[in-house]
């Protein structure tokens, strides 16, 4: 049989609703994407990298913003999300935006750190502590990019400083995207003494957690699974438009 478009497994039927992936099946695509289809690891923070960026670009587009210069905060996390950030703020700032990166706890993983030294090399300033004072964060900054806590993280062991950073997002009043997973949900129930973030980038699919949004934008970043992928775990994704790697729900 032959096969409709590249993302498009029902471009023929019927469309069908959304599937939002609990834990263990976001586990299982990320393994059928690395051992099936040998993507790498590296290629696939690279790909969740940049199609952040390109949704940034999309909800905040440089003219829009209200500040003179066009400042951001990306706050990373020591797991795969928090990589995932780096890629973000260094594709952000070949788009001209001028990202600062906060990021408390370095990770040890080489790979990590190789997005660590883009970032430096590209003189993309780091922070060596995030103000409690949250105006002092409004006054900088004209967005938060949330890139601490995903799919890979174990909420009952939160480290006080990421609770400390926890605290200091909720109050704040410029606008918060969260990428993948908003920092202190839980993946699968979507229970929360976290954030609420005003825009939501989902990898590769969204999460159960996301049923829960209740923010202005929620995208998608998954053209580049292959259709087998799609099929398989019924995604029933959103067609994209053009060339676009980044979708809005």
């Amino acid at each position: 049989m032959e096969k409709p478009g590249c993302n498009s497994p029902h471009s023929s039927k019927e469309i069908q609703p959304l599937h939002y992936l609990s834990r263990d099946e976001a586990g299982a695509i990320e393994r059928e994407l690395l051992e099936e289809f040998r993507f790498g690891p590296q290629q696939l923070i690279e790909i969740w990298g940049h199609s952040c960026a390109m949704a940034v670009t999309k909800v905040f587009p440089l003219r829009s913003l209200p500040k003179k210069q066009p400042t951001l905060l990306v706050i990373c996390g020591c797991e795969q999300n928090g990589a995932i950030g780096l890629a973000c703020a260094r594709h952000l700032r070949v788009f001209e935006y001028e990202p600062t990166i906060f990021y408390p706890k370095r990770s040890p993983n080489p790979l990590y750190r190789d997005f660590t030294t883009q970032c430096e090399k590209m003189d993309i300033p780091f922070l060596s502590y995030l103000p409690a004072e949250v105006q002092l964060i409004s006054d900088a900054y004209n967005l938060v990019i949330d890139a601490m806590l995903g799919v890979e993280s174990n909420l009952g062991d939160l480290a006080e400083t990421y609770v400390s950073i926890l605290s200091t997002l909720k109050q704040i009043r410029i606008p918060l995207v969260s990428l993948d997973i908003p920092s202190g949900w839980d993946v699968e129930t979507g229970t929360s003494d976290g954030i609420s973030p005003d825009v939501l980038v989902s990898l590769a699919a969204p999460k159960q957690c996301a049923t829960r949004f209740m923010g202005k934008h929620h995208l998608v970043a998954g053209r580049f699974l292959p259709y087998d992928v799609q099929k398989k775990f019924e995604l029933n994704l959103p067609e994209y438009p053009g060339t676009e790697c980044v979708v809005a729900l």
